[in-house]
């Protein structure tokens, strides 16, 4: 493996850290509605756990209202119970086989605390770049035993890996930032 590889590797898992952060700030709510919510809300549909979106149609009512309209008559109590008993937070109303979710409007206390939760998930995404790090260098380090590098090229590799963890912890903290913003905004 040549230091261009090593690099090149460490930059795709860090894209894929990013990804993956990206992926855990949508499923923390704000006070607008996504239909994205429910993702993580898992039904019994005929003994196979599912998630919504896979049973019913789940769109947006208005800015703080989501629709779910199931695919079968039986379906809405259990889904209103699967979104009830979620940690949501959300309390489903049903209108015929139409199940309306509000989304509460959030408290100080409670935009801290998805704050706090916000800050720990960029913490651990953070931890898993810096390990991604670690382990390309302990890649060069490698090769430099090995004596297919030399020194000065194993000490440029370490630069340029620093200046890519460096990157992309920035774009963390930017996510952190505009995800706070996003929570704080009444």
């Amino acid at each position: 493996m040549s230091i261009a590889e090593i690099k090149k590797n460490a930059e795709q898992k860090m894209l894929k850290s990013i990804e993956s952060f990206k992926h855990d700030l949508t499923k923390i709510r704000t006070g607008r509605a996504h239909p994205g919510i429910l993702d993580q809300v898992q039904i019994d549909y005929y003994g196979s756990m599912m998630p919504i979106s896979q049973v019913a149609n789940v769109s947006l009512v208005d800015a703080r209202t989501i629709s779910v309209q199931p695919w079968e008559k039986g379906m809405g109590p259990k889904i209103e119970r699967a979104i009830r008993e979620s940690d949501l937070g959300l309390n489903p109303s049903t209108q015929g086989d139409l199940i309306r979710v509000p989304m509460p409007a959030l408290t100080e206390e409670r935009r801290r605390e998805l704050i706090k939760v916000v800050k720990s998930a960029a913490e651990d995404a953070k931890v898993a770049v810096r390990n991604l790090r670690r382990d390309a260098n302990d890649h060069a380090k490698r090769l430099l035993k090995d004596k297919e590098i030399t020194e000065d090229d194993d000490r440029r590799s370490q630069d340029e890996i620093q200046k890519l963890t460096d990157k992309t912890i920035t774009d963390v903290d930017k996510l952190v930032q505009s995800k706070e913003a996003e929570i704080l905004a009444v």
